[in-house]
């Protein structure tokens, strides 16, 4: 450690070595000085002071030297020390960080795969919304989905013997579906075929002209229909009165409404109601209710014995609760009487128990 360097001066470090080596040539100057001053008679004491002071101070740059190397070491085991907790915390940190991106990843893949079921479901539904579009393009598939969702309608809130459908007419003629009320044998027509072509067409139409164009082509398609349902569906004595003509699509049945009034106005006097499928649904909640009720009319008698029955059960359960309410007060009056019993059991015990045997042999009471 002697060639560390003590200080700087001027940016030139100073070792200890140079600095003993910079002693002595002071003292040799000195001695040079002294020499020139003529000082020679107590030279040899002056040069023994100097030599001790020469090593005393070579002893001291010694032992400076000595504790500088080892404060040095102090300081790089320190630095070594602190490097290494700077890198453990640091590797920690990286450790925490590491941990935290991998969640953060697995999180975005299944982030990733929700979106790529959305996706997949989103392509599927593209698709039927494709086919669903081809089939309102053809006026026979569009009859069928018209045919199948009053089907439904029907299907789901009727029993099997209120209506039927493509029932056939004493003329031949077969409505989509044939409602039968309760008590009447005359059925109630229901058509499912709409005109959708020129209502396409006005949807898609432009400027004032093509939508006037499309406008009396709907008007005329529907008054047509409305006739063809009002000549071949409603038949006195084998009919009722009107019959529905059914919109598969609330927009459809708004945009009548909104547009096309002189229309629902000919429809009435036609004896024609044209209907959406909430409002079909309405006539077949009213329709069950009827049926309902008929059904409530024609079971009466079984209803009436039916309570009846009801009565007797319950006659004959309150004479079983009373004999079980007599069991009851027969069973309290018992436990009275072992209570009773009991009582005089204990009340003989505690006379017995204040009772002491004389030596005589005989009972005597207790003082």
């Amino acid at each position: 450690m002697g060639d560390a360097p003590l200080f700087m001066i001027m940016s030139t470090p100073v070792t200890p070595v140079e600095l003993a080596a910079a002693g002595g040539v002071l003292l040799v100057l000195f001695v040079l000085a002294l020499i020139a001053r003529g000082g020679r008679r107590d030279l040899d004491a002056q040069m023994d002071a100097l030599a001790h002071s020469h090593a005393e101070m070579a002893g001291r740059m010694q032992t400076l030297a000595e504790i500088l190397g080892g404060r040095q070491m102090d300081f790089a085991r320190v630095v070594s020390e602190k490097l290494d907790r700077s890198a453990h915390r640091v590797n920690e940190r990286l450790e925490v960080s590491a941990r935290a991106t991998l969640g953060n990843l697995s999180a975005l893949n299944e982030r990733l795969a929700v979106i790529d079921a959305a996706q997949a479901r989103m392509s599927h539904l593209t698709e039927e919304i494709a086919g669903f579009r081809d089939v309102l393009a053809n006026k026979q598939l569009r009859g069928a989905f018209g045919q199948g969702r009053m089907e439904s309608i029907i299907r789901d809130a009727l029993p099997p013997n209120a209506y039927a459908f493509q029932y056939t007419l004493s003329t031949g003629v077969r409505p989509d579906c044939a409602l039968k009320l309760p008590g009447d044998d005359k059925i109630l027509a229901v058509d499912a075929k709409f005109p959708l072509e020129a209502f396409n067409a006005l949807k898609e139409a432009r400027d004032p002209p093509s939508r006037r164009i499309a406008q009396a082509r709907a008007r005329g398609d529907m008054l047509k229909h409305i006739k063809d349902i009002s000549d071949r569906y409603l038949l006195p004595g084998e009919t009722q009165d009107v019959a529905l003509l059914f919109v598969p699509s609330e927009s459809l049945f708004a945009e009548l409404h909104e547009h096309f009034d002189d229309v629902i106005q000919r429809a009435h006097r036609a004896r024609v109601l044209i209907v959406s499928p909430s409002l079909l649904l309405m006539a077949v909640q009213v329709l069950q209710s009827l049926v309902r009720d008929a059904l409530v009319r024609d079971q009466a008698h079984v209803i009436q014995a039916e309570t009846r029955r009801l009565v007797e059960d319950v006659l004959r359960l309150r004479a079983r609760v009373e004999k079980l309410d007599g069991h009851f007060r027969q069973a309290q009056e018992d436990v009275s009487a072992i209570l009773t019993s009991t009582e005089k059991i204990a009340r003989g015990g505690e006379r017995i128990d204040r009772m002491e045997f004389s030596r005589g042999g005989g009972l005597e009471a207790a003082q």
